[in-house]
């Protein structure tokens, strides 16, 4: 990054309505503007309220910073700057800001000439971030903000941040995908629902009570599908948002273990195709009991429904964390033909799914979510006989209270 002084440099005349300073007619080369290219981040330093910005370069902001002085020339211009805009730093200082910015709105009109820093209302304080338009049509996020000595006085400083679309458009994207997901799983119980209700209401005298109750036995099955969806769904939004709330008390998790073995032997799956491993010397944990019951159920759920052979599920004390705190470890595992080594880094995100066997995709993610909630980790890779096995770990989680 190369940062320059207040001086113009002759860059081919200044930015539409920018004043004139004694200097600008001067025809010094932009080199002299690049002379001293480290005066801004001094002074920046000398000048930070309380020294709690001490030593910050521009070139250490994430984003791309472009400052043009009062005569409309550019000051500073970091390296983000140049890495979105792809124009050198040591050709654009010195040069006029929208020379050194040609930016266009999305229906091709020039953004500076719209928005007239150095003219227009004397109490305009900056611009919003929008998109605007790059030469070659690439997309960059944009604002500026304009630095005033007074309320109203003349613009002193044009401070322009810039940030690449990239992020935002996955994000868009993610949230497409989310939407269409959502819809392709709502309509397939909802039209049952509303099918069989239909057919019920119209025909109730025709039907046998056994028919009657095979209706209404779907109707129900489909509803719970639309309310682990909704619940899904839900949860997404809190780990997004950093708001996923864990409601601490002590579990047993071994309990737990059996509890979630039993519901898969009661609703018709051997229970040779399950062993359960506790190791002795499990430290106390202090989790919420309703999220580890939604991810045991999750990681067995998909043991039994994409894996093979024997579902292993041990439960075993550990470390956890940098400081060594005593925690819990479970791991489940599969004979079955595995995750790809591939997809591997893929399986906690959102959408992916290990088969086509049904299922939202959204799972793994959620999962992840918890056990991070709770200050854990979860890893997964191939087990000791070739299947999947995912293995998460669990601070004690003693609440602060009772330390």
């Amino acid at each position: 990054m190369t940062v320059g002084t207040d001086s113009p440099a002759d860059a081919g005349g200044a930015p539409p309505h920018a004043p004139k300073g004694p200097g600008q007619d001067s025809g010094e080369p932009a080199q002299a503007a690049r002379a001293t290219g480290a005066a801004l981040p001094e002074q920046a330093r000398e000048q930070s309220p309380g020294g709690s910005f001490a030593g910050l370069h521009p070139d250490d902001l994430p984003d791309g910073l472009v400052v043009a002085d009062e005569h409309g020339r550019v000051i500073c211009f970091n390296a983000a700057a140049t890495r979105i805009t792809a124009v050198p730093a040591d050709r654009a200082l010195g040069m006029p800001l929208d020379r050194a910015l040609p930016l266009e709105d999305l229906k091709g009109r020039r953004w500076w000439t719209l928005t007239d820093p150095y003219g227009g209302l004397a109490t305009r304080r900056g611009q919003p971030e929008r998109n605007l338009l790059l030469p070659g049509g690439r997309e960059v996020l944009v604002s500026a903000r304009y630095v005033r000595e007074r309320p109203t006085g003349p613009v002193r400083r044009v401070v322009v941040c810039l940030r690449g679309t990239d992020a935002r458009r996955r994000n868009e994207r993610s949230h497409a995908e989310l939407i269409a997901t959502v819809a392709h799983e709502l309509r397939s119980p909802l039209t049952s629902v509303k099918g069989f209700t239909a057919t019920l209401l119209g025909k109730w005298e025709r039907f046998t009570d056994d028919q009657k109750r095979l209706m209404l036995e779907t109707v129900d099955a489909d509803a719970g599908r639309i309310k682990r969806l909704i619940a899904e769904l839900l949860d997404i939004s809190r780990i997004d948002s950093g708001r996923l709330e864990v409601r601490r008390q002590p579990v047993d998790i071994a309990a737990a273990v059996g509890r979630h073995v039993q519901v898969h032997t009661t609703g018709g799956q051997s229970p040779d195709r399950f062993f359960v491993r506790i190791r002795p010397g499990l430290p106390p944990l202090w989790a919420d009991p309703d999220k580890i019951d939604q991810v045991l159920g999750n990681l067995l759920e998909n043991a039994v429904r994409h894996g093979e052979g024997t579902v292993t599920i041990e439960v075993a004390p550990t470390t956890a964390g940098d400081g060594g705190e005593e925690g819990t470890e479970v791991t489940v595992s599969d004979e079955g033909p595995g995750i790809p080594e591939e997809s591997m880094s893929r399986v906690f995100t959102r959408f992916w799914r290990g088969s086509k066997r049904g299922g939202t995709g959204l799972g793994l993610y959620i999962v992840k979510g918890i056990v991070e909630a709770h200050g854990g980790t979860i890893t997964v890779g191939r087990g000791p006989r070739g299947g999947a096995e995912f293995r998460f770990t669990l601070p004690v989680g003693t609440p602060a209270h009772l330390l």
